[in-house]
């Protein structure tokens, strides 16, 4: 299997024709590890992904706290509820579709209800995969926040995965955190990003626009606040990587401060970082132009990342496009 293929897939590759490559040290399979060996109660519960979640170098390395489940994601939550009441913290993976909605029941009533320490971890956030509809989680998000007691978390890349894993240990109650596959190694000379539960991080500040990002948005919010200085305007980034429970300080802040607010997010625009924002606004009475820029009310389709991301609107240009847009728009 060619890595080109592998791609197709998701990230996955055939262990009877890949050989099990070394991870960064910015992976999230080395977080995992590392966060394992510094405490004893960490425990990994797979679902037949080891190679594609990163969990095979937990398995390898500490294989009498590793428990494969198989293909039965419901069974693995429970599962875990139950590890997680004898005192050990399970972190327990699959894909995003198949760790959030295929599971939803079991997730509320053994993780959510009793607020057990259960870490759920999703791979291929929204359209970041050419396997469909079927793979493709637009409203995971939705879904987790509505559970009470539930913490979200979506870091922006490799640079923030271990601020990410020690953010869910911090919580004491079940987080699901939302990941993405690596296509390429790291660049290790990027900064590390720090990432605190509540909290958002000014990434960019300028005066005009404020664009408000999670996971592989904050990266296109970037290159869009570029776009957007070479037409005049100077935009703010804010890494919103903290979903739920969401920093209302600074989404506050920087609407008052900014003509025009814009979300970013790799997810339905129903029920995810869009939808939070528009509610800390309409409730905190705060008036300004404002848009989300995300999946519309729409199931995609089988196609490569770049291909989805332009078609359904999730590009940099799309984002400079909207906040232009807005900035142009008269007050009303």
């Amino acid at each position: 299997m060619t890595d080109q293929s592998a791609d197709v897939m998701g990230g996955f590759k055939d262990a009877r024709t890949f050989r099990q490559e070394a991870l960064s040290a910015r992976s999230y399979g080395q977080a995992l590890l590392a966060a394992a060996k510094a405490d004893p109660r960490i425990v990994c519960l797979g679902a037949d992904l080891s190679q594609p979640t990163q969990t095979y170098l937990f398995r390898d390395e500490l294989p009498e706290r590793f428990f494969m489940l198989g293909i039965q994601e419901a069974n693995m939550v429970g599962v875990a509820g139950g590890l997680a009441r004898t005192g050990d913290i399970p972190f327990a993976h699959s894909f995003c579709v198949f760790i959030t909605r295929r599971v939803y029941d079991q997730i509320a009533m053994q993780a959510a209800y009793p607020k057990l320490p259960v870490k759920l971890v999703g791979f291929i956030p929204g359209l970041h995969t050419e396997l469909g509809v079927s793979h493709q989680a637009i409203d995971d998000i939705a879904l987790m926040r509505a559970l009470p007691n539930m913490a979200v978390i979506e870091p922006s890349g490799p640079e923030q995965i271990a601020a990410a894993v020690d953010a869910a240990l911090s919580y004491d109650g079940p987080v699901y955190l939302r990941l993405s596959i690596s296509r390429t190694k790291p660049d290790e000379t990027v900064p590390l990003i720090p990432l605190e539960l509540g909290k958002g991080l000014i990434v960019r500040r300028g005066e005009d626009i404020a664009i408000l990002a999670s996971g592989s948005m904050v990266a296109e919010a970037m290159a869009a606040a570029d776009l957007l200085d070479a037409q005049g305007l100077s935009a703010t980034v804010a890494n919103m990587a903290s979903l739920k429970p969401l920093d209302t300080g600074l989404v506050e802040q920087l609407a008052r401060n900014h003509r025009v607010l814009v979300t970013a997010e790799n997810h339905s625009i129903i029920g995810g970082l869009g939808s939070a924002v528009a509610d800390v606004l309409a409730l905190a009475g705060v008036s300004t132009k404002f848009a989300m820029v995300g999946v519309r009310d729409i199931f995609a389709e089988g196609g490569t990342t770049p291909y989805l991301m332009q078609k359904y609107g999730l590009t940099a240009q799309h984002i400079a496009d909207k906040a232009l847009e807005l900035h142009r728009r008269p007050r009303a």
